[in-house]
């Protein structure tokens, strides 16, 4: 037995539409029920109150994502200022620091070097380079220098030749070439150092 055709239903939404065109429909509808522009067949009204109350909650979402979204931009305004800002106090920190060992190469340099023999002159380098080394000690910076036997560690040592030596045991440190430092746990520059040769390197 043949079935009959079905009519097309004039409300069934056409596969064509695009999203835009059926959001821009299903907008339209909303307002006229809204506006009480849609006469509402008998028994539907509870269906129309439902639509009703949908688009009110759409709006009031919408809202709030529009909120979040402008205070997510302010937070990240206020974030990339204050970012700045520790950064600009961060070098006028270090700068203040720094003027400090300027004033004693100043009073150094205005004393004059009439009547100044060779051990007052390099006492005087010494007091400047103290001062600096200060400065540097209150951001996080510390000496690398070990001492002649200690253990070579290539994490913060760099062996820059091997010195054959009867008072070091192979494979430890012999002398210290040049001071290493580390800025908190990082190493800024390894300590050059001569370490002792193993058995049978030449």
């Amino acid at each position: 037995m043949t079935r009959p055709k079905q009519a097309p239903n004039p409300d069934a939404g056409d596969p064509a539409e695009t999203d835009r065109e059926r959001s821009e429909r299903l907008s339209a509808i909303v307002q006229a029920a809204n506006s009480g522009e849609i006469e509402t067949p008998v028994g539907c009204e509870d269906i129309v109150e439902a639509l009703v109350d949908l688009s009110v909650q759409r709006d009031e979402l919408a809202g709030k994502l529009i909120r979040a979204a402008a205070d997510f931009q302010n937070f990240q305004r206020r974030a990339l200022i204050n970012e700045r800002e520790a950064a600009a106090q961060a070098r006028a920190g270090v700068v203040q620091r720094v003027l400090t060992v300027m004033d004693h190469f100043d009073l150094a340099l205005n004393q004059g070097a009439e009547g100044a023999n060779a051990e007052q002159i390099i006492g005087g380098v010494r007091v400047i380079r103290d001062e600096l080394f200060k400065t540097l000690e209150a951001f996080g910076v510390s000496r690398i220098a070990p001492r002649p036997g200690d253990e070579f560690d290539p994490n913060i040592h760099e062996a820059m030749l091997r010195q054959p030596s009867e008072d070091i045991a192979p494979g430890r440190i012999v002398a210290l070439l040049s001071v290493g430092y580390l800025l908190d746990d990082r190493v800024v520059r390894p300590a050059k150092v001569s370490v002792a040769p193993e058995q049978g390197e030449d």
